[in-house]
């Protein structure tokens, strides 16, 4: 049996009744059949079966898994309807966004299934916060040298270098040298359509 199917799903919310409808029109628009559906989720078909006929409700994480495999967002799967947006941001419409001394720049359009961000880190700020929350995480050193921590394992990332993790890896970010760090960052998102900043509250320190 497949560990999915185990017992009753825990629905997070009354948001998640309207999550029915969507799935089987977008499965089918994604060109799949049940089983191929089911197969590259982790479910079986007959779980994938009772998703789409409102007989479960699925776990935010499955959500996530199914967005990814129709190529839509988490909000479509939610049945919201969100404006139209534009494919471009220009530098000059970047507006900073500050936070616990890193600054922030969106460098991609709200709402959709990742946040792309231009960030920049001062020397001291933040180190000591570690960050666990569902997802992935992908990042890239435009300036100075990146000191990440990725469970027990410390990395030290210069210039041109990048990083691709799960999220649910307990991480921390800091400035390795005095005049900072500035990065590209790019992030699913769980919650939407006007997610904030995702970068997780303080959850404990690592060794």
């Amino acid at each position: 049996m497949n560990a999915s199917d185990a017992g009753p799903s825990a629905g997070p919310g009354g948001e998640l009744t309207a999550v029915a409808p969507q799935l089987r029109e977008l499965r089918r628009r994604a060109g799949l059949t049940l089983e191929a559906a089911a197969r590259a989720a982790g479910l079986s078909p007959p779980h994938l079966s009772r998703l789409e006929t409102g007989q479960r409700q699925p776990s935010l994480p499955m959500l996530l898994a199914l967005a990814r495999i129709y190529g839509t967002t988490v909000s479509e799967l939610l049945g919201e309807t969100v404006v139209d947006r534009n494919a471009i941001m220009r530098a000059g419409d970047m507006e900073p966004t500050r936070a616990g001394g890193w600054t922030y720049f969106q460098a991609g359009a709200p709402g959709r299934g990742m946040q792309a961000l231009r960030v920049r880190v001062p020397y001291g700020t933040q180190g000591d916060i570690v960050r666990v929350h569902p997802g992935e995480e992908w990042l890239y050193v435009l300036r100075g040298r990146l000191r990440l921590r990725l469970g027990d394992t410390a990395h030290l990332l210069a210039p041109g270098d990048s990083a691709h993790f799960d999220s649910l890896t307990p991480h921390r970010l800091a400035a390795e040298d005095h005049d900072g760090v500035e990065l590209l960052f790019v992030h699913t998102l769980l919650q939407s359509p006007t997610a904030t900043l995702c970068l997780g509250p303080p959850t404990g320190e690592l060794p």
